[in-house]
């Protein structure tokens, strides 16, 4: 169990990291290899302490965007296989230094990196062939895969453990038409390519979404990255997920306004007739972004919802507290496993990764095991 919160924390549960892990893999058959992803911080948690529970675990490989988040892992004693998803030229030499894994997704990016790894003396390190099959963000497409062989096969410095593309609306029934073309078109170029390599890669396209929608592209290894902290993308999945993270504060201060008074930055807020507000140690600087002011945003004391009134300020919102009976001190929820981010993100407009991607780091993190 937690302790009393006197200021504001981001509480990481890792038995509920444990249940979402096993649920997924639960879904998927004996065999399927599991990559986690633990980019932005374990999309905003304490990335060390999730991957550590997720080696213990059994995941068979992470995934990070990029290198620095590779090496952070590796200097804490990561030993799981780590693939890089999006690589820059810059830190190649940072790739190998760390025994990290590629992403390979446009010519210039596999040339480089032979020519990096080919200076450096490597013989089949290993790197991953990414394929765009609709998303249209990064990736080969299919009339490359000749160049794309013709580049392996001129040089000893490299070999492909896996072949990977991304599905881009997996989460929408709607779009079910356009997820097979993708999944069709995946599996056209990387049979394609297998065949000129003359071996078999690992094949990977699934996110959560997939693994939860779409058996048929399971492949021999899928990607979890939103599953993993508790959101399934869907209500009917949510409720057999458990979000890892629960962020927590206090009240600072009360305030009695009268009618007419206003509250924070430019007079967002005037109270219409007596109220209560409550300040809170949290802001824009924390997470908590402008969006969420004059109402969209909410937090939860004692169990009651307190809507943020006026702007949010760089370290402070300040909530309506009229109907709530509660003190200075006083612990706040922001969201937790029953107050979910995503009805937070929802009302104002958004969407849970944002919202739990970007508490701050100077938001105390404590990990409950």
């Amino acid at each position: 169990m937690s302790e009393a919160v006197r200021e504001s924390v981001l509480e990481v549960n890792l038995s509920n990291l444990a249940h979402n892990f096993n649920y997924l893999k639960s879904k998927v058959k004996n065999g399927i290899k599991m990559l986690c992803v633990v980019k932005a911080n374990s999309y905003g948690s304490d990335a060390i302490a999730i991957a550590k529970k997720l080696h213990d675990l059994g995941a068979d490989y992470l995934a990070v965007a990029y290198a620095p988040e590779g090496k952070l892992l590796r200097e804490n004693g990561i030993t799981l296989p780590i693939l890089v998803l999006h690589p820059q030229p810059v830190n190649f030499d940072l790739v190998i230094d760390f025994n990290l894994e590629p992403s390979l997704y446009s010519s210039r990016v596999l040339q480089e990196f032979i020519r990096v790894a080919t200076k450096r003396q490597k013989t089949n390190y290993p790197v991953h062939i990414k394929f765009n099959s609709g998303l249209n963000r990064i990736g080969f497409w299919e009339q490359d895969v000749d160049h794309i062989a013709e580049k392996l096969a001129a040089s000893k410095a490299v070999h492909v453990v896996s072949i990977l593309s991304h599905l881009a609306a997996s989460e929408d029934h709607n779009e079910r038409e356009f997820t097979l073309r993708q999944i069709d078109s995946f599996t056209i170029s990387a049979n394609q390519l297998i065949q000129k390599l003359g071996y078999q890669p690992i094949l990977h396209q699934s996110n959560t979404s997939g693994i939860l929608n779409y058996p048929e592209a399971h492949f021999d290894m899928v990607r979890t990255g939103i599953g993993l902290y508790g959101y399934g993308n869907e209500a009917r999945y949510d409720k057999d997920l458990k979000p890892i993270a629960s962020l927590k504060s206090v009240i600072s201060q009360l305030h009695k306004l009268e009618p007419g008074e206003s509250v924070g930055y430019n007079r967002a807020f005037k109270a219409k007739d007596y109220m209560t507000s409550a300040t809170i140690p949290l802001g824009h600087a924390d997470g908590i972004n402008r969006i969420y002011g004059k109402g969209r945003g909410f937090v939860y004391i004692h169990g009651e919802k307190a809507p943020i009134i006026g702007n949010v300020c760089m370290d402070m919102i300040m909530v309506d507290v009229t109907h709530i009976d509660c003190q200075e001190g006083d612990e706040v929820v922001v969201f937790d496993e029953h107050t979910s981010a995503s009805k937070l993100a929802e009302h104002a407009g958004t969407i849970s990764y944002e919202l739990i991607t970007a508490i701050s780091p100077r938001v105390k993190r404590v990990v409950i095991s």
